[in-house]
């Protein structure tokens, strides 16, 4: 059976989904409905590294992989995740060619990077081999970016070359904004970025990824035949809120 890290490579199709709530129940439910990865969303959620190491605890009980969108391009924050052992690690608006090499070498031990050593739960406190971890494991890491401005897809060209980025996902909303028409997303100024960036990152044959909110049928389906492969979309919280909403006007019709 193939890691996400192979598919990834091969440009499989891949599913997945945020989260976004702090109970780490929620996270156990959803690793046990086949998704490929779970999105555990550190940037915009009251999620802190406590509620993130029980997540990750859920999602491996449930089978599913787990990827960490850290908050910002940075070293520290990088290494207190990775530590966890997460199967993979997001950084959001990443610009240029050296930002993502900043990102990519915070996740790389010497002599490929500047990540210090001190892994726990990523070797199980020891139970496996830190050797092995050095040289195998921790290469196995699923690394993403975020492509998130107009800056971002004109210096994609430059971006595409580096070998360690598994995955290009694009943040359609946060790129309407660079452009000034934030939420916009499918009008036809994003949707030409969107079309330049993917096309660029076809073109290497790398993996892309979209990160959307919705849930609708349409929305998935109009990303995919965009040329997009790995799609995550929905959160935990709209899932609980679409499945309510169905529920409760189930109830309302059957009492008229």
């Amino acid at each position: 059976m193939k890691t996400l890290k192979q598919k990834l490579r091969d440009c499989a199709q891949i599913a997945a989904m945020h989260i976004s709530l702090t109970d780490s129940c929620v996270c156990e439910l959803c690793a046990s409905l086949g998704f490929d990865f779970l999105w555990i969303d550190t940037e915009h959620t009251a999620i802190d590294y406590h509620t993130l190491e029980t997540h990750l605890m859920a999602a491996r009980s449930g089978g599913t992989e787990s990827v960490v969108r850290i908050p910002w391009n940075d070293p520290i924050l990088a290494k207190r995740v990775l530590e966890m052992g997460p199967g993979g690690i997001i950084f959001p608006v990443i610009n240029s060619a050296e930002e993502l090499d900043r990102a990519m070498k915070s996740t790389l031990y010497p002599p490929l990077g500047t990540r210090g050593f001190g892994p726990m739960r990523a070797i199980r406190y020891g139970l496996d081999d830190a050797d092995d971890y050095i040289q195998k494991g921790s290469l196995d890491l699923v690394r993403c970016v975020q492509i998130e401005s107009a800056t971002a897809v004109k210096n994609l060209p430059e971006m595409v070359k580096n070998p360690y980025v598994d995955c290009f996902i694009f943040g359609p909303c946060d790129l309407s904004g660079s452009i000034g028409e934030l939420n916009r997303v499918f009008e036809p100024h994003t949707s030409e970025l969107m079309k330049e960036a993917i096309k660029i990152v076809a073109g290497a044959g790398k993996s892309m990824g979209v990160s959307t909110g919705s849930d609708e049928p349409e929305v998935i389906q109009c990303w995919h035949d965009m040329g997009v492969n790995v799609i995550s979309a929905g959160t935990d919280y709209l899932h609980v809120l679409s499945g309510s909403r169905k529920v409760l006007s189930a109830i309302r019709k059957a009492q008229k």
